[in-house]
């Protein structure tokens, strides 16, 4: 009689299900790393402009409601607006990330020309 030896019939199925498995996770965490970054680049082109805006109605009207309009039509949400005595404003505007991941915040600050 021969002695029983293990049978690695099947063990390459499990190698490649396992790497499967990693490369689907690889391609996720790629996937919401940008979206991050994406979110990122929107909310601080969304403060840019809103800032902007403020600074334009500084002297003409009601600077944060120009700066939440402007946040509004760039899809993000203005969180802060600080009308300052030298004749600038700053304004924090968050944008939702997609999913449960979170929002990106960015802060931008203009004025008038001395």
């Amino acid at each position: 009689m021969t002695p029983c030896q293990p049978s690695d019939r099947g063990s390459g199925t499990v190698l490649v299900v396992g790497g499967l498995g990693l490369l689907v996770t690889a391609v996720v965490l790629l996937a919401m790393v940008g979206s991050l970054l994406v979110s990122s680049a929107r909310a601080a082109s969304a403060a840019d402009l809103a800032a902007l805006a403020a600074a334009r109605e500084l002297l003409a009207g009601n600077p944060c409601a120009a700066a939440g309009r402007v946040a509004t039509t760039n899809s993000a949400e203005l969180t802060q607006c600080e009308v300052h005595a030298d004749g600038s404003v700053i304004v924090r505007v968050a944008v939702t990330v997609g999913g449960r991941i979170g929002r990106a915040t960015a802060v931008a600050r203009a004025g008038l020309a001395p």
